[in-house]
């Protein structure tokens, strides 16, 4: 194989692309490409059914798997109790700050949260490898010291998704899965090491569209441990189902992983994004403002009831969804609202019967965690909460009679304004973005663009009798454009490239064709 590092080595980058590392993600990848592609195909030939008049529902080959008698490996030790995770990019500072959180796990995130630089992605691993060591440690230039503390977290680490590649590290001339590469790296240098600890490597995995992926996933677990003589089984992933499609094959994706399946995580951002995504060109799905589309409306109470059942039915732990607020160093009002609002939404996930929940800020630990105590109690979990009350039908998953729907010209300004804020903080190269006292993310930013692309495709129209078309949004972006350079000024405007990211926000928001993902143009832009 030829294997090229085309990205520059900063310091303490060769502890990480080491000969043997390189190889052994170059390993994979040549083993699993082919049929990561094959399946990137099978995605657009069911998106293409469904454009073509399809419809989604439970698979018919696969009726035993859903209706026979199995369960999942039973979790270790430390993820039995989860009933706090926090969440957040592999930046150095925040990773220390998320590990002393008080939470019981900490998902670090190559993902949504983490804009891809280069130095972003091999930093992250430098970092990660320090962290599972206890040596991590930060100085800000004002002279604080961040270190970790006697209990730090359980560390999950999120990879990317299998739609994308880094063009960074070649095989062949061919560009490295990205999925590969971020597991690979970390499982190479960590994966003992945690076992060394009485933990291991445990993933959550982004994006799944099908249990053939979670079963290429599985088969890459399988390899690796074999490879580096890692008990098989050690592995475990938690899996977020965040597309419409993964949500009528949950039974199948944690068969898939049985062996290494660590829960169903109801990822509700990305899934909302699904949704408008495969339901793009049918006017009967056009969907309302953003801030309408809350946990308690059909679609997506049927989602995460479903969650809960299957995995509950299978062993397998059922994790909530995030809570993005970013609580307000100046206004205690905002504060005192919206900390109201998530304890009401995990007071619900707990109610339901998820058995933990994640948070975007240390801040928001303890709102959760009083949540879900008030539940669990001393239990670390709720599995025998089988949820039979729930009856699954592919009509539930995908009704979206909102009460007093509508469109307003403010969600149109704030998908507007949020999509060209975050495109051009992703540019920069921060992936989480504090936007408006939330943490916004790859997967918000993706509602925003695929709102307005689905609300000018169909027509729609305000609540005022405004038609939403091209014009429109331009218009909206001018005065977005206006209003951040009067806020930022023209220097750093210019220097967080906001008409770059107002370009890339109209071509994946206004384009004839949709974009299947707006970090597939942004990564030609990015360093």
């Amino acid at each position: 194989m030829d294997v090229q590092i085309n990205g520059p080595m900063e310091e303490r980058f060769d502890e990480i692309l080491t000969p043997e590392a390189v190889a052994f993600v170059a390993d994979l990848h040549d083993t699993f490409n082919a049929r990561r592609r094959g399946l990137l195909s099978l995605r657009h030939d069911r998106e293409r059914r469904l454009d073509e008049g399809g419809a989604l529902g439970f698979l018919p080959e696969t009726r035993e798997i859903r209706y026979s008698d199995w369960k999942v490996a039973q979790a270790p030790a430390d993820l039995q109790n989860r009933r706090v995770e926090i969440t957040g990019p592999v930046e150095r500072k925040m990773m220390i700050n998320a590990f002393n959180s008080g939470a019981q796990g900490f998902m670090a995130d190559f993902e949504d949260s983490n804009s891809p630089t280069w130095h972003n992605v091999i930093q992250g691993q430098v970092n990660l490898a320090d962290a599972v060591r206890g040596t991590i440690e930060f100085t800000s230039p004002d002279g604080k010291e961040y270190r970790l503390g006697d209990t730090p977290a359980t560390l999950l680490v999120r990879p990317r998704g299998w739609h994308l590649v880094d063009r960074r590290l070649t095989v062949d001339n061919c560009p490295i899965s990205a999925s590969l590469l971020d597991f690979g790296l970390f499982l190479f240098h960590n994966g003992q090491a945690l076992i060394d600890k009485g933990s291991g490597p445990y993933f959550y995995l982004p994006k799944l569209e099908s249990h053939l992926e979670a079963r290429l996933w599985n088969d890459v677990f399988v390899y690796a441990q074999d490879k580096l003589g890692i008990p098989q089984g050690t592995i475990r992933a938690t899996v977020l189902i965040e597309t419409i499609t993964a949500a009528f094959e949950m039974d199948e994706i944690l068969y898939e992983l049985r062996d290494h399946s660590a829960g169903l995580n109801a990822g509700r951002w990305d899934y909302i994004f699904s949704f408008i995504k495969k339901f793009r060109n049918r006017p009967d799905m056009v969907l309302p403002d953003r801030a309408q589309i809350k946990m308690t409306v059909p679609f997506m109470k049927a989602y995460t009831d479903l969650l809960i059942h299957t995995a509950h039915k299978r062993g397998a732990h059922a994790m909530g969804g995030m809570s993005a607020f970013i609580p307000s160093r100046r206004d205690e009002t905002i504060n005192d609202i919206a900390m109201a609002q998530v304890h009401e939404d995990k007071e619900r996930e707990s109610r339901d019967g998820h058995d933990g929940t994640w948070v975007a800020h240390p801040d928001l630990v303890p709102v959760a965690a009083e949540a879900f105590d008030a539940v669990l109690g001393d239990k670390p979990n709720q599995l025998d909460n089988l949820r039979e009350d729930v009856v699954r039908t592919a009509e539930s998953l995908q009704e979206i009679d909102i009460e007093n729907a509508h469109i307003s010209r403010a969600g149109v300004r704030i998908n507007v304004d949020v999509g060209i804020r975050y495109i051009a903080s992703w540019l920069s190269g921060n992936g989480a973005a504090a936007i408006n006292n939330l943490m916004e993310d790859a997967a918000t930013a993706e509602i925003s663009r695929s709102q307005v692309w689905q609300w000018v495709r169909h027509s729609a129209v305000t609540e005022h009798g405004r038609l939403i078309d091209a014009s429109y949004v331009r218009g909206v972006a001018d005065a977005v454009m206006d209003r951040i350079e009067e806020e930022v000024g023209p220097d750093i405007f210019t220097h967080y490239r906001f008409k770059e990211a107002r370009d890339l926000f109209e071509e994946v928001a206004l384009g004839e064709h949709f974009s299947d993902f707006l970090t597939l143009p942004a990564m030609e832009l990015l360093d």
